[in-house]
């Protein structure tokens, strides 16, 4: 059975081009058009679709209204369609914040085109979410929304070696078990689709006195790691940045990532810092920042003296990451089926035969506290 698709937008050439894109992908059929978000609603009760792609700024209702209004009458996996500005940014990540699972730019001169590269992003995207919606266990993506700040006091890696792996299936862990005693260093966390609300949830439950410098890695367009930033530094009492190079690691301090590049850490211990670059030229890199990269560069500045979580989003990022950190002694976690919006990375994590438990996302933080004695 074909990945049933409704398609938002108000421009007639978007919702015809959009279309013809889509089911060039015989898995995917376009069930119906909706020209504002009031007619989208509607449409979403009616139709039931597998995925929802959404534009912004429509007449009658902004495409935001009509995911909050979606995620209550009929919680579908929304994607929304974003402009590639600061202010674009804002207002997907207000999308993200009231349910939509995931974004991608909205770029006319792509959407135009007959790229394959082009085409098959989308493709892949749409089916990511469509699969997750009807395989997981836990469809209904509502309950994943994190408070609001104001009810917060402010509070292909081609060149690592291929190998089957052999595990045993873990099972999601809910109350903390009693911490390893083992020292560390530093906090990293990676994720992609559902990361944006993921990492909101993890780093608002982390407590004022966090006594390690965190590392995040998100999977998002340069344009959008700024505002994200700012985003998260109004849901904690830590200190959260975007990643600058020769920053130095702080407690307390938590380091974003910045999109369209990559991090990595250099020097070792107390001497270690931050270096943004762009990919170097020998290596082919499918995502900018690459988490498998930063986590390569982290075992020669912190060996096993870290606490790797993987978290939500499409392929297999961070899953040859944690294969070496673990060979160093580090301590890797990931997410849970239930509470990802796409069980691929934190899965691919979990089959690797290096992850130590499998969490729901809203019980990480509390796993953090006590494995790390705070």
């Amino acid at each position: 059975m074909p990945y049933r698709v409704l398609i938002v937008d108000d421009s007639a050439f978007y919702r015809r081009r959009l279309t013809s894109v889509l089911e060039q992908d015989p898995s995917i059929q376009v069930i119906g058009h909706a020209v504002n978000g009031a007619e989208a609603v509607k449409k979403a009760i009616e139709f039931k679709p597998d995925v929802i792609t959404m534009d912004v700024e429509m007449p009658v209702m902004d495409g935001i209204t009509a995911v909050a209004q979606i995620m209550q009458a009929a919680p579908t996996a929304i994607l929304m369609f974003s402009s590639l500005t600061h202010a674009g940014a804002q207002v997907t990540l207000d999308a993200l914040q009231a349910g939509a699972a995931d974004f991608i730019p909205k770029k006319f001169d792509e959407i135009s085109s007959e790229r394959p590269e082009a085409i098959l992003v989308i493709q892949r995207r749409v089916k990511a979410l469509a699969r997750s919606r009807r395989l997981g266990p836990n469809s209904d993506i509502k309950d994943r929304i994190t408070p609001d700040p104001a009810q917060r006091n402010k509070p292909d890696i081609s060149h690592f070696p291929a190998r089957q792996p052999v595990f045993t299936k873990l099972q999601p862990s809910v109350s903390p078990l009693p911490a390893s005693g083992k020292r560390y260093k530093l906090l990293f966390i990676g994720a992609s689709t559902g990361g944006p609300v993921a990492l909101q949830k993890v780093i608002s439950d982390l407590p004022n006195h966090f006594p390690y410098p965190v590392i995040l890695v998100q999977h998002m367009p340069g344009t959008f790691t700024a505002a994200f930033a700012e985003r998260l530094d109004k849901y904690t009492e830590l200190k959260v940045k975007l990643a600058e190079d020769n920053d130095r690691l702080e407690k307390g301090t938590i380091y974003l990532a910045q999109g369209g590049k990559q991090i990595q850490v250099t020097g070792v211990g107390a001497f270690a810092k931050i270096s943004i670059t762009d990919a170097p030229k020998e290596r082919a890199f499918v995502y900018h920042p690459c988490i498998d990269f930063a986590m390569e560069s982290l075992v020669s500045a912190f060996s096993g003296d870290v606490l790797s979580i993987i978290l939500t989003g499409m392929g297999a990022d961070g899953a040859e990451g944690s294969k070496l950190l673990k060979a160093k002694g580090a301590t890797i976690w990931a997410q849970d089926e239930n509470s990802s919006v796409v069980y691929g990375m934190p899965k691919a994590v979990a089959e690797s035969g290096s992850c130590d438990r499998v969490i729901p996302l809203e019980n990480i933080a509390r796993h953090i506290i006590t494995e790390m004695k705070l």
